[in-house]
C-alpha cells in the first residue's frame, strides 16, 4: 500500500510533460471558470442592458452592445490564458511561446473591439448630409480593412515574424497579380467614383442608356447589383455605369409629361380654344399635378403640320412610382379623349394625298 501513495506522489509530481498534475488541474478549472464568466457577462448583464438600451429611442446604444458582445467575451478567456502561465511552470521556449500567445490573445481582443465598433461610429455618423448609404457601407469595410491589418501586423510582430520582407515579397506578387485584375481595379475606381460623385444611391430607380431600367439594390467593390422590373437582379461591373449616361429618377424633383396631340384639319379655331382650354383646367383641377407658378402646365396650339394640327401639352406631377405615374398618364389620356369627342373634333392620323391626273384606258 506505501508502494501505491508513492507511485501516485510520483504521477502527480511528474505529471505531463514535467509539470505536476496540480499545476494542470488548477489551470484547467481556471480556463472552465473563465468560460462559465464569459456565459454569465453575454447571458445576465448583456442581455441585462440590452433590454435597457430597447427602451430608449437611439439606436446607437443597441448598435454598441451587439458590436461589443463577441470582444467581451472574448476578455475572460484572455484573463484566464494569463493565469494559466503563472500557474504552470513553464520556461524556455514553451514559456516564450505560451507568453506570445497570451499577447497576441490581447491583441486580438483590442482589435475585435475596435473593428467592432466601426459601425456603431459611423451609424452615429450617418446622419450628415455628406454621408450616404453607399459611402458608409465603403468606409465601414475599408475601416474594418484597416484595423485588421494593423492588428494582424502586431500578432505577426510578437511572433518575431519580421514584416518588411513580407511586404516586399507581397509587392512583388501583388505586382504580378495587379497585370491581371486590371478589370478589377478599374471596377474598383469607377465604384470610388459612383459614391464619391453621388450618380446614385441604393434604392433609387434608374435608367442606363435606355437600354436597362431598374433599382438599385447595392453597389459594391467590383460591381452594382440593379433589380429590373421582372424582379430579376443583374450585376453590372461598376466600369460600364460609369461611362454610360445614367438617368437617376430617384433624384428627380418632379415628374414631367411632354406630349404633342394631332387635330384634324376640319377642327375650327373655337373647337380649338375649347379642347385647349379643357384640358387646362383639367390638368389644374386635378390633384395628380403641381400647379406652383414655376411648374405652370402649358397647352397650345403649337404647329400646322402636314396632316394635322398639334397642340402641346406639358404638365408636372410630384415624384411617384412607375405604376403610379403610369396611372396619373392614363388618367389624362382618357379625359382628353373625353375632350376632343365632346367638342365634335378628331385625332388626325399620318396621311399621304395621291393625285391621278388621268385614269388609264
Amino acid at each position: 500500500m506505501q508502494d501505491f501513495f508513492i507511485l501516485l506522489s510520483d504521477v502527480w509530481s511528474t505529471g505531463f510533460l514535467g509539470i505536476d498534475l496540480g499545476s494542470i488541474i488548477s489551470s484547467l478549472l481556471v480556463i472552465l471558470a473563465a468560460f462559465l464568466f464569459r456565459g454569465f457577462i453575454i447571458s445576465v448583464i448583456l442581455n441585462s442592458l440590452a433590454k435597457l438600451a430597447e427602451r430608449t429611442e437611439s439606436k446607437i446604444d443597441d448598435e454598441i452592445l451587439d458590436a461589443l458582445r463577441k470582444p467581451i467575451g472574448l476578455v475572460p478567456v484572455t484573463i484566464a490564458l494569463y493565469l494559466c502561465t503563472l500557474i504552470l511552470p513553464l520556461s524556455g521556449l514553451i514559456g516564450d511561446i505560451a507568453t506570445n500567445i497570451v499577447k497576441a490573445f490581447v491583441i486580438f481582443t483590442i482589435f475585435s473591439v475596435l473593428a467592432n465598433a466601426v459601425k456603431p461610429i459611423f451609424e452615429a455618423l450617418s446622419t450628415s448630409s455628406w454621408l450616404t448609404a453607399s459611402m458608409q457601407m465603403w468606409l465601414e469595410r475599408a475601416s474594418k480593412f484597416i484595423v485588421w491589418v494593423i492588428g494582424v501586423a502586431i500578432i505577426l510582430d510578437i511572433f518575431g515574424i519580421q514584416i518588411g520582407p513580407l511586404v516586399a515579397g507581397l509587392g512583388l506578387f501583388s505586382v504580378a497579380v495587379a497585370l491581371g485584375a486590371q478589370d478589377f481595379f478599374k471596377n474598383l475606381i469607377s465604384g470610388i467614383l459612383i459614391i464619391g460623385e453621388h450618380r446614385f444611391q441604393p434604392g433609387d430607380r434608374i435608367e442606363v442608356s435606355g437600354q436597362l431600367h431598374g433599382i438599385v439594390e447595392s453597389i459594391g467593390f467590383r460591381s452594382t447589383v440593379i433589380r429590373t422590373f421582372d424582379t430579376a437582379p443583374m450585376v453590372i461591373p461598376n466600369k460600364d455605369l460609369s461611362d454610360v449616361k445614367v438617368i437617376n429618377h430617384g433624384e428627380m424633383i418632379n415628374r414631367r409629361i411632354n406630349w404633342k396631340i394631332n387635330l384634324v384639319y376640319s377642327t375650327t379655331v373655337e373647337q380649338l380654344e375649347s379642347i385647349r382650354n379643357q384640358i387646362k383646367d383639367y390638368i389644374i383641377k386635378s390633384n395628380d399635378f403641381v400647379t406652383d407658378d414655376d411648374l405652370d402646365p402649358v397647352v397650345r396650339v403649337v404647329e400646322l403640320g402636314g396632316s394635322s394640327i398639334d397642340v402641346m401639352i406639358v404638365a408636372y406631377a410630384d415624384p411617384m412610382g412607375f405604376a403610379a405615374f403610369n396611372e396619373v398618364k392614363e388618367k389624362l389620356i382618357f379625359n382628353i379623349m373625353k375632350i376632343v369627342e365632346s367638342n365634335k373634333s378628331e385625332f388626325a392620323y399620318p396621311s399621304t394625298s395621291l393625285y391621278v391626273e388621268s385614269m388609264p384606258k
